[in-house]
Formats: C-alpha cells, structure tokens, sequence
C-alpha cells in the first residue's frame, strides 16, 4: 500500500531562506556603508546576472548569448557609473536593442525588462552618491520589511488573493502587512531626520511601488513558464527573484526625488 506524501510544511522553506537572506544582508551591508566604487561595483554584478536571467527565461537553450549579453551590461554599466553624463544614459539602450535583435518572440518584453533593470540599478548608484547612506537605508529597509512582514501575514492569516491570475501566492494580507511596515519604518525615520510626517505616506507608496515590480517578475516567470528566474540563491530563487522588489522601488524613487517635492522631505 503507497503510503500518502505529507503536504509541505506551511514553514517548510524559513531556515533556507533565512540563511540565504543572512548571506544576503551581509553582503549588500558592506556594499551600502563603503559606498563608492565598492557599492557601483556590487550593483553592476547584480544587474548583470539579472539580465543574464531575464535572457535565460526567454531563450535558454542559447546560454552563451546571455553570457555576452551579461558581460556587456556589465561593461556599459562599469563605464556609465564611472563617467555619467546626460548622453551616455543612451549607452543603456544597447543590450535592450542588441536582445531584441536575436529574439523572435518576446521582443518588447527583454526590451522594457533589460532597460528597467540597468536604470534601476543606476538609480541605486546615484541615490547612495547624492543622498548618502542614511537614505539608501530607508530605501532598503522599506523594501525589506515589506517583504518580511508580508511573508509573515500571507503564511499567518492567508486570505483574499491579491492578484492571483499573476501572483498567486500573495494575498491581500500580506499587502496591506507590507504597507503597515513600510509605514512603521516612515515613522521611525521622522525621528532621526529632517523628514516630516509626509514620509510615512512616501514609504507606503514605497513599499506598493516594490510590490509592483515583485508583481511584474511575477507576471514575466508566469509568461514564461518558469516558478524562479534561476536557482543562484537557495530559497529565493534567482537574484531577479529577490531584488525584484528593490528595482521597483528604485524606479519609482528616481522619479520622485527628481520630479517631485515633498513637503517637509530633503532628500
């Protein structure tokens, strides 16, 4: 007689993950307080491999491309950071249209997702360079306390799905927990800055701006009929996987402390 197999365990995944985050953190810790070339440089791997991934879902069975691909994002990205100027961010449109030009099918999708991913990541670069670390930080600690406190509340309360024809696993739940977060990190910030209180409404949008771009890998992987972008990182998936939430966020900063004043906000 087939003895019946157990269903995962609801927490069957948290050591893994939280070894891997550990990991995660140390690193991205030292990258973030030296700051410098040492933050540009972790940042153009990270975009590089995110790319490589991006190309692996589309087209796996043509790994070399996306090898060359990864190393010229690197390359544009080193040059871009090393002597930025208004023209060379035109330099971010060459592995988007050299992609597109070896793909018959996701065309537009490489297109929009390799140039999010390289502003993205030149977003980063500059809001540490012109705003320091003390603004990076909250950056990052919003995007990762959304994370963790939506994990926890999806597991611990489950729910009304979210958006379940593109993400499935994430509930509502787990989105308002992420924007409560976010919200407690805002206030927490007014204590230490010049911020006024009109930081915890810019966290919180903050934190849905994160969850929009973990939506939208979530969408790609559906698209593409994969459940992780790779398995670089134990638990996680790929390195796609796990700054999905940062890139948004990212891009929605640089239009917000470029375009937009707040009041009682210096960035």
């Amino acid at each position: 007689m087939n003895t019946p197999v157990p269903p995962p365990a609801k927490w069957d995944d948290l050591t893994v993950r939280l070894t891997s985050s550990a990991a995660m953190v140390v690193i991205g810790a030292f990258g973030v307080i030296m700051g410098g070339v040492w933050f540009q440089m972790m940042v153009v791997f990270v975009t590089a491999v995110m790319v490589w991934e991006l190309w692996m879902m589309i087209r796996p069975q043509e790994p070399t491309k996306g090898m060359l691909l990864a190393a010229l994002v690197a390359s544009v990205m080193s040059g871009q950071l090393a002597g930025d100027s208004p023209w060379g961010m035109l330099l971010f449109l060459v592995v988007p249209v050299l992609g597109v030009t070896q793909l018959k099918t996701e065309i537009k999708t490489f297109f929009v997702f390799a140039l999010g991913i390289q502003l993205a990541g030149w977003g980063l670069v500059h809001f540490r360079m012109d705003y320091g670390f003390f603004w990076l930080l909250w950056l990052m600690s919003v995007v990762i306390v959304t994370d963790i406190f939506g994990y926890f509340a999806g597991k611990s309360f489950g729910g009304p799905k979210f958006w379940p024809k593109i993400s499935p696993k994430k509930t509502w739940s787990g989105t308002i927990a992420g924007w409560l977060g976010a919200a407690l990190v805002g206030f927490i910030f007014t204590l230490f800055t010049n911020a006024g209180l009109w930081i915890i409404v810019i966290s919180m949008v903050l934190s849905f701006a994160g969850q929009m771009g973990d939506i939208a890998e979530s969408a790609l992987k559906r698209r593409m009929g994969v459940k992780d972008s790779s398995t670089l990182i134990p638990g996680h998936g790929g390195l796609f996987d796990r700054f999905d939430a940062l890139l948004g966020a990212s891009l929605f900063l640089i239009f917000v402390a470029d375009v937009i004043d707040v009041p009682g906000v210096v960035w």
